[in-house]
């Protein structure tokens, strides 16, 4: 039986050593593809190395991603600019701020997804949970959460690329949830809302739901596993309310087995089961009470950890395992270990009571 104590520090220690000099996670030390920071994933890096104790690590991310969005303040007042007297239908994707950099704040070389707003308030979440938390001073960080605000502010609706970085032509109920969170953040922070936030809360509920539960995009009818992230623990939804119910059970029933699937249609290195969507689940059911699906979606993430205790983005068994060799070809075995794996595990065992021992 895994020492869930025990990996939770392994956990830590791989995320320590995952994080370069100036504070940005890397998505994997040892997947090339992933030699870099992306909000989103560094988001919930830095919450969970923040619920652990860990606040310098986590506020040297807070410095990472205050330093690029600062070095970028004329590209975000000219892209707001643009909206206002163009429409923000106007901008090319490839005009948006890049989803991920290098360790050392530079763009990467050549195409990315990069238009994706989720990382932009996932990151705003995650500071106004560690100032409350830690009775931290925001002050430091607070021109980028400014500049970060007026950017949601103007794109807010526009479709973009998704969680998984596909289907830029819709909006995503996703996406949409981690900017509700994101303004909502910065309203706590200090930043008096300009009236988007009902606006965007309004959108999400006409429209981000169907058959009483969370759909992947605006339009859909289809489940997508990253929604259990506005239910826990972004909070946008409340587990035990109607919406928050369906949805897990909709999870439950359609993509999880043993750990949890992206969604139904998924091909990405053959379409296995994510350990951090598992940690998304596991949440969810301790704020519904659940404690025994929790504790055995705990031990399932354990139970994935190598000899070195490293955890990996997915494992099997494949939605579609003829599919999974055309990614190996293209980029190697798919990530181990994935820092976003370690960060979720480390959040649902101290949610679920795992007491960690020095």
């Amino acid at each position: 039986m895994t020492d869930l104590s025990a990996l939770v520090l392994r956990s830590v220690e791989i995320i320590e050593g995952g994080q370069g000099p100036d504070g940005g996670y890397l998505a994997s030390p040892t997947f090339p593809t992933y030699h870099y920071s992306w909000f989103r994933d560094g988001a919930f890096v830095a919450d969970a190395m923040s619920r652990i104790g860990r606040t310098e690590s986590t506020e040297r991310f807070f410095d990472w991603c205050t330093r690029i969005i600062c070095d970028r303040l004329d590209v975000i007042d000219a892209l707001v600019e643009r909206a206002r007297t163009d429409g923000p239908t106007s901008i090319p994707l490839e005009d948006h701020l890049h989803t991920r950099y290098r360790l050392d704040g530079s763009e990467g070389d050549g195409f990315w997804e990069n238009f994706q707003l989720d990382g932009y308030g996932t990151w705003l979440w995650a500071l106004a949970a560690h100032v409350q938390r830690h009775d931290a001073d925001p002050a430091p960080w607070m021109p980028a959460v400014e500049a970060t605000v007026r950017y949601l502010r103007a794109f807010w609706d526009q479709p973009t690329y998704d969680w998984w970085e596909e289907h830029p032509d819709q909006v995503h109920t996703s996406t949409l949830g981690c900017v509700w969170a994101g303004l909502e953040a910065a309203a706590r922070l200090g930043i008096e809302d300009d009236g988007t936030l009902p606006k965007v809360r309004k959108l999400l509920d006409d429209e981000g739901i169907r058959n009483g539960h969370l759909i992947k995009w605006l339009g859909s009818d289809a489940v997508d596993a990253s929604t259990l992230a506005l239910i826990e623990p972004l909070h946008v939804v409340a587990a035990d309310s109607p919406v928050g119910r369906r949805t897990i059970e909709e999870v439950e029933a359609q993509l999880a087995d043993g750990g949890v699937h992206r969604f139904a249609a998924d091909i990405f290195y053959g379409g296995g089961a994510w350990l951090l969507l598992a940690g998304y689940l596991g949440l969810c059911h301790v704020a519904l009470g659940n404690t025994d699906r929790a504790s055995e979606l705990l031990a399932w993430m354990a139970d994935q950890a190598d000899a070195d205790g490293h955890l990996p983005e997915q494992v099997g068994p494949q939605l579609f395992p003829d599919r999974k060799q055309e990614w190996i070809d293209r980029w190697g075995p798919s990530a181990s270990p994935l820092l976003w794996s370690h960060a979720m595990f480390i959040t649902l065992a101290l949610e679920a009571g795992v007491q960690v021992r020095p």
